[in-house]
């Protein structure tokens, strides 16, 4: 599991908050309070910030760079700059490379996860985030699909609306940021609750994080994480999971899943995940 070193001060970048790594469910505010986005933003240095924005999830990298670059110029970061990666492994060029090496903040924005791994994942790239992330100078925020990403399984599409089962899911391989962690988005904008407990029937040694739109699971880098936006983030903890049928019906049969652990989180609330349990306020 990944850490960071709690104390950031001691890096060549003083890192003004304790969330070195952000993990938004989609659709946070753009244009009102932006408390996401702020955090982020302050995160990463604030006005002496400078935050590299990878778009390649994205159908329209250019439109969604260029909406967060403007974001981000306008609160005042000393420099923004797009990472417009096309093509896979791309991102090992030196260009792409030597400004991610300049860079206090990393944005991974939304589109689609699975365009977003073919193109970064067993990267040069991906790696040097994980070793500055460990190393606690660099925050890395991911949204949707940039949230979607940091398992080391991940969901990469499926079906809501339907009882659990195997094939309301799709399942792939994340970048492992959170090893441990299975993250899906636009939780419950999207009734995506039985789609994760599928995903949790085939992993139960993963734990299950459900996060609502403009919700963001802002990680302190001491194996806790606070919450932080207005929605919520449920936890689906299946260590105490008693009993499953997953290995014996066939892909279309409901599934059972006996003794899963249940948690609804909402602002200010905070949850070990190493330990698997939620913390005072």
């Amino acid at each position: 599991m990944l850490e960071v070193k709690p104390i950031l001060a001691q890096q060549s970048m003083v890192i003004s908050t304790r969330y070195p790594v952000m993990v938004i469910g989609g659709a946070e505010d753009k244009v009102n309070g932006c408390e996401i986005l702020t955090a982020f933003f302050e995160s990463a240095g604030g006005q002496q910030a400078t935050i590299g924005i990878v778009p390649c999830a994205s159908q329209e990298p250019s439109v969604v760079g260029d909406r967060y670059y403007k974001i981000f110029q306008g609160m005042g970061a000393e420099q923004v700059q797009v990472l417009d990666i096309r093509q896979p492994r791309e991102c090992d060029e030196e260009r792409w490379l030597n400004i991610l090496e300049r860079c206090t903040g990393i944005f991974i924005t939304g589109g689609d996860q699975q365009r977003l791994c073919d193109l970064i994942g067993g990267s040069k790239f991906i790696a040097s985030i994980k070793q500055r992330i460990a190393l606690g100078d660099i925050v890395m925020a991911g949204t949707s699909a940039g949230a979607a990403i940091v398992g080391e399984k991940m969901i990469a599409g499926g079906s809501s609306g339907e009882s659990p089962n195997q094939l309301l899911v799709d399942l792939t391989e994340g970048l492992g940021i959170f090893p441990d962690l299975l993250v899906d988005q636009h939780f419950h904008n999207r009734n995506r609750m039985a789609r994760l407990m599928s995903a949790i029937a085939a992993h139960p040694d993963k734990l299950g994080i459900g996060i609502d739109e403009d919700t963001c699971a802002a990680f302190d880098g001491d194996g806790t994480f606070e919450v932080i936006g207005k929605g919520t983030i449920t936890i689906i903890d299946p260590r105490a999971l008693t009993h499953t049928n997953y290995l014996d019906v066939v892909k279309t049969s409901p599934l059972s899943l006996h003794n899963l652990t249940v948690h609804v989180l909402s602002r200010g609330d905070r949850y070990d995940y190493q330990q698997r349990t939620v913390l005072p306020s």
